[in-house]
């Protein structure tokens, strides 16, 4: 059963952090950040508290959690959100901008790696450290929306009271915002050394000569001891590192500060979307040298190859729910630039049929091919065999899924995850026949570069 919501607008602000900073103490704050004023890649941001309902999995078990009650259930988590966008369902009055806006309301929330051992036969040999739930997502039916192109801002809320009370919490100054203070406390250690990268690098190789996979992604997983409000961090990631799929997610006992590059599955009036990331180099200060890079990455036959690869399984992922012959590539190694590093990106787009929606695309093409490798369940499995940890939330995704049908989530890259009084993050690449080991090693440095920056600032003596 649809209700009615309301569009109310608010005076724009070009730094939606400034917004969001009055809410950095709150569980269950979320801030969908398109990185805005420091990228310009993004349009809009989206920032939401205090959802009507939570859904947070464990292995196989959902907690539902309304006003009224808790709930636990066993069923398909992605199942359990359609059912509970359905139960909460708003319509949005009184406003004719509120159709061309990407979200009226619905779930938000991060759908980790790991999520996917429930559709994904995954043998249990890595080390689960991270000890945080699976899925975790808000229904929310009042935002904030803050359209950067058309410099206007939007809040959805259900009535004049609501919004009222948004407004409040909303409006506190800055510097009336009580944070305690981040620090990392401890060294910064990876779980690969050297010498153990390159047996797992040596491992895929062989898997690869024998015909198991095509390529295989490798990540390293780093880790500091941290305390204190992580929003101080992800302030600075997002001047220094600005990326067009960024997000903060404040939720019970832990903080997600992702400042990633990729897009996993954007989804309006069933017209499909993903942005594979594959090929990177890092950038140089000098103009020149970095043009040179840019066409060296372009014309890499490894990167491409590598590149085409992820395409072609992705095509494959949205072919299962996409009408036929509706899966193109409209744009096929692209240059991304970014603060530290350039990538090659590629577009790939389908219909969807009228038969799936936003949560059956997602859980048809969940994880995202661009960081498993191919083909994507056995990449899967030697990724479990090699990897000392599971991921967690890295890789996964984080996004929102509208009341109106809409879906945009990330890859869950650039990444870091505070709880349990440690601040983890990850980063590696996909190995291929022509890897280099001492290249492929040092990619995962250059692409966790800016995580050690801005860790490094926090650091305590």
């Amino acid at each position: 059963m649809s209700s009615r919501a309301v569009l109310y607008p608010f005076p724009y602000a070009p730094d939606s952090s400034v917004i969001f900073t009055s809410l950095a103490n709150t569980d269950w704050a979320v801030f969908l950040d398109s990185g805005y004023p420091y990228s310009t890649q993004g349009r809009y941001d989206i920032i939401a508290v205090e959802p009507v309902c939570t859904l947070v999995t464990q292995k196989h078990i959902t907690t539902i959690t309304s006003q009224n009650e808790v709930i636990h259930s066993t069923d398909e988590p992605f199942e359990i959100i359609r059912h509970q966008l359905s139960r909460y369902k708003k319509i949005v009055d009184h406003h004719p901008i509120a159709e061309q806006l990407p979200f009226n309301g619905g779930a938000i929330g991060y759908f980790s790696y790991d999520l996917a051992r429930q559709f994904v036969p995954l043998p249990t040999l890595a080390t689960d450290a991270e000890n945080i739930p699976d899925m975790v997502v808000g229904i929310y039916t009042s935002a904030i929306i803050i359209d950067h192109e058309q410099q206007k801002t939007y809040i959805l809320a259900d009535n004049e009271q609501q919004y009222q009370a948004l407004l409040l919490k909303i409006q506190v100054p800055s510097s009336h915002v009580q944070l305690e203070n981040f620090a990392v406390t401890s060294a910064i250690t990876a779980n690969f050394s050297n010498e153990n990268y390159q047996k797992a690098f040596d491992k895929i190789k062989h898997y690869l000569k024998e015909g198991d996979c095509y390529q295989v992604n490798l990540t390293q997983r780093f880790s500091a001891k941290s305390q204190g409000n992580a929003w101080q961090v992800y302030k600075v990631l997002r001047e220094i590192n600005a990326a067009p799929f960024s997000a903060y997610l404040s939720l019970p006992n832990l903080q997600i500060l992702s400042s990633s590059p990729e897009r996993f599955l954007k989804l309006v009036n069933k017209q499909v979307e993903t942005k594979p990331i594959k090929g990177t180099r890092a950038r140089k200060v000098d103009a020149t040298e970095n043009a040179e890079i840019c066409t060296a990455l372009q014309n890499s036959e490894k990167d491409r190859a590598e590149n085409l690869m992820i395409v072609d399984l992705l095509r494959n992922d949205i072919s299962k729910v996409c009408q036929k012959g509706s899966v193109r590539v409209p744009k096929l190694f692209d240059i991304e630039s970014y603060s530290t590093v350039h990538h090659l990106v590629s577009t790939v787009i389908g219909q969807l049929r009228d038969d799936h929606d936003a949560l059956s695309l997602l859980k048809h093409c969940f994880p995202g091919g661009s960081i498993t490798g191919a083909p994507k369940i056995r990449a899967m499995q030697i990724i479990e065999e090699l990897e000392p940890y599971r991921r967690g939330i890295y890789c996964g995704a984080i996004g929102y899924i509208g009341f109106n049908g809409n879906m945009d989530t990330n890859i869950a890259i650039r990444t870091l995850v505070q709880s349990e009084g440690h601040i983890r993050f990850w980063a590696g690449g996909g190995i291929v026949n022509d890897s280099v080991m001492s290249e492929e090693y040092q990619e995962s440095f250059d692409k966790a570069a800016v995580m050690f920056d801005v860790l490094k600032r926090f650091s305590t003596p």
